[in-house]
């Protein structure tokens, strides 16, 4: 049957309407969720929240932030790692579910470097010393010598036995080459209310997590454990200029992570982005606020620092002797 030249016309008009398998549908074009194994109210979780709602709106979609906590945050990461592969779905983490809990469990029910691919890093922070606001030590030195003092018998907390808090202030003790008391407590803010109650000596903590009864008179940040003071905390001195270990950092990473799988531009595209919202003023002075850095790189980068920090961390994790299995 042959057709006039209007029903040509109209022919065309609808095929160009109907969707086709070639043109593929603009990203994203539903709502993007991110799962963090968190509580609400964490520091990555605010500032999880606070990007989103720039990237909802830069992308004109929602961006739903997706808590998950519980089970060594492993409930979080295992539904990402079965979430498609299409770019919809996201996981924020920090550096210990890279660098340390694949060296403390021998049968982690997920693999950070084959289940998941780097995205875009978010922000960095620094630990700081923490001690009693009423505390007699002005300086990492005094720290020491309290220690070797009490023979083993000074105590220092963590949210846990292998937890970043609890690596990171075995490696200041191992450091100074004192022996020292773990005390491990599961409610991150809880260490630093038994510092301030004087039941454990000391801690490492952020100043998202330890800033709050710092401000209120409660604790005192001894020292940074950073190469440079944060010019926030300009009153703060370093490890090294308090006394301690010259070398000695201390430091966590948050950053986002997506399935094994997800199309390259849009990984690139969420990078981007992610790296445009960080840049603008008023989240540089949120971060700022509480002493996180925002943290600007590829999905290269990001990779680079994952496996450096798994074989520091990895190094370190075996001279402890530290193991959960």
């Amino acid at each position: 049957m042959k057709l006039s030249r209007r029903q040509l016309c109209c022919s065309i008009c609808m095929a160009a309407l109907l969707p086709t398998p070639s043109r593929a549908q603009p990203f994203p074009n539903k709502p993007v969720r991110i799962i963090l194994p968190f509580p609400a109210g964490t520091g990555p979780d605010g500032v999880m929240r606070l990007v989103g709602d720039k990237l909802g709106k830069l992308w004109g979609t929602p961006v739903v932030i997706d808590n998950r906590p519980g089970g060594n945050g492993w409930i979080g990461v295992e539904a990402a790692k079965r979430s498609p592969a299409d770019g919809y779905t996201f996981l924020l983490v920090d550096a210990s579910y890279v660098a340390i809990q694949p060296h403390l469990h021998k049968r982690l029910p997920f693999d950070p470097f084959h289940d998941f691919e780097p995205v875009a890093p978010m922000y960095r922070t620094n630990y700081f010393v923490v001690v009693s606001a009423d505390s007699k030590w002005d300086s990492v030195a005094d720290l020491a010598a309290a220690a070797k003092e009490a023979k083993g018998q000074l105590t220092y907390g963590s949210s846990g036995v292998g937890s970043q808090l609890h690596v990171n202030a075995a490696t200041l003790a191992t450091a100074l080459g004192l022996p020292m008391t773990h005390i491990p407590i599961k409610d991150t803010p809880q260490v630093y209310t038994s510092i301030a109650r004087g039941d454990i000596a000391w801690a490492f903590g952020t100043a998202a997590t330890a800033g709050p009864l710092a401000k209120a008179g409660k604790i005192k940040l001894l020292a940074l454990a950073a190469l440079q003071r944060h010019p926030s905390y300009p009153d703060v001195p370093t490890v090294r200029e308090a006394g301690g270990p010259p070398s000695l950092e201390a430091r966590t990473w948050v950053a986002l992570f997506a399935p094994t799988g997800v199309p390259a531009p849009i990984v690139e595209r969420v990078n981007a982005d992610v790296i445009r919202v960080m840049a603008e003023p008023d989240i540089r002075e949120r971060l700022d606020a509480v002493g996180f850095a925002a943290w600007a790189g590829s999905p290269a980068h990001l990779r680079k620092v994952m496996d450096e920090d798994y074989l520091q961390f990895g190094q370190v994790i075996k001279s402890l002797k530290i193991s959960l299995d």
